[in-house]
């Protein structure tokens, strides 16, 4: 029951402020009488796969992309606005994003399921994406531009 309601309020913490370390979200939670350790908090954000993206006021702030429920407008809008281009080389696929937002597109594109797709790396403003075979890239591209539009 304590975990369910922490999980909630960390939910309810990084919608409203920009929190953007285990420990600053940890001080958020003891200020709102939940005792807290960072060791619970790293689990927390595991379990609620919880993701950083490029922030306002900071560098980076956590965000809930809510993977379990599929592919969400949240998502989508997120993805849109994080992606400055995608380009193809043989069975490769580079997403270039905006600093900060490798990730999360990575997690965007991987909520996808496209079976082609064998893996991903993502880095801080890229995505690299390995594709099964040379002949199913473009097949990739365009679902993946399909989300653009």
């Amino acid at each position: 029951m304590q975990r369910t309601k922490r999980q909630q309020k960390i939910l309810e913490i990084i919608a409203n402020k920009e929190i953007d370390t285990q420990e600053e979200l940890c001080e958020e939670l003891n200020k709102v009488n939940f005792k807290v350790t960072q060791a619970t908090i790293s689990r927390d954000v595991k379990e609620l796969k919880l993701y950083k993206i490029a922030g306002m006021q900071k560098k980076y702030k956590y965000a809930s992309l809510d993977v379990d429920d599929g592919i969400n407008d949240r998502m989508t809008s997120l993805y849109k606005g994080c992606v400055l281009s995608i380009n193809s080389s043989n069975n490769l696929i580079l997403v270039k994003t905006l600093r900060g937002n490798g990730s999360t597109v990575g997690v965007f594109v991987d909520s996808l399921k496209i079976n082609e797709i064998i893996g991903s790396v993502a880095g801080d403003d890229t995505l690299l994406i390995v594709v099964d075979k040379n002949e199913n890239t473009p097949q990739v591209v365009a679902h993946l531009q399909e989300y653009l539009s």
